[in-house]
């Protein structure tokens, strides 16, 4: 008899909550307010937190780049190449929830996807060098993509 489920991995709580305090380290350092997510590879929330003094939208936008980079496991910058030069593909750009701005990173262990996180508040090299870092920090390979 086959079987008729898979087996899934998924980032713990203690994690997320450890890269969210990690990913507003950097932020700090960088001088920017933030809002960080950190999404299960359904791209479901598993942690969030937002700084006093970041707009309010970064908070809808950190959790949806969560979300993208965990939908397909590449950091959201590389959407932005995507969607923005290849027909075929643009379309994808209008989705509700896709945001195709640097700042959300997939999170690996040992090959398997297990998460996203998105970080927004400041631009997009400052969001991504705040993911970086945090996934850095807590032993997390970063695609070079």
């Amino acid at each position: 008899m086959s079987t008729k489920s898979i087996p899934t991995a998924s980032i713990n709580r203690e994690t997320a909550v450890a890269l969210i305090e990690a990913a507003l380290a950097a932020a700090r350092e960088i001088g920017i307010e933030a809002a960080v997510a950190v999404t299960d590879a359904t791209g479901h929330l598993r942690a969030f937190e937002r700084t006093d003094g970041a707009p309010f939208l970064t908070a809808s936008v950190a959790v949806d780049k969560a979300w993208t980079s965990a939908s397909f496991g590449f950091p959201t910058h590389v959407w932005n190449d995507y969607v923005t030069n290849d027909p075929k593909v643009a379309p994808l750009a209008h989705l509700p929830r896709m945001v195709a701005v640097g700042g959300g990173y997939p999170i690996t262990e040992d090959g398997k996807l297990i998460g996203g996180i998105g970080i927004s508040g400041g631009n997009y090299q400052q969001d991504q060098d705040a993911a970086v870092i945090a996934l850095r920090k807590l032993g997390f390979e970063v695609a070079d993509a």
